[in-house]
């Protein structure tokens, strides 16, 4: 094969993967949608409380630990990220919204993954 031909050969894979990356990214970005506009909160059917750390009771702290979930097609929590973090509390805040369940989220009839921010407090009592 001649130097020649395989220029021609690695050019032409390099434009086939500059078009297909994007198109594949495209596609996954349809699979998630983020509440807001047409798109409804799901309604939340399983909630957990979060288990209030020791140390964290007996340092006094109090606070809201805001996460961004990703709800998945069957309405279970996929995904969770703190955005707001209290230190000592967010891991149970993550533990109890990785257990909660909501109802799926449908688009054009069909159920979709959807992006969404959720709050947990802590009050001492």
């Amino acid at each position: 094969m001649s130097w020649n031909r395989i220029a021609r050969v690695a050019a032409a894979l390099m434009i086939t993967a500059a078009i297909a990356v994007p198109a594949i990214y495209a596609s996954v970005d349809r699979e998630q949608v983020r509440v807001g506009g047409d798109i409804k909160e799901p309604k939340k059917i399983k909630d957990v409380k979060p288990v209030y750390p020791e140390a964290a009771k007996a340092a006094g702290v109090q606070g809201i630990v805001i996460i961004e979930v990703v709800i998945g097609t069957d309405g279970s929590v996929n995904e969770a990220k703190v955005l707001r973090p209290v230190p000592e509390l967010d891991r149970a805040a993550i533990d109890a919204v990785m257990q909660w369940k909501y109802t799926p989220t449908l688009l054009n009839g069909e159920p979709v993954k959807v992006i969404m921010t959720v709050t947990v407090t802590f009050t001492l009592q």
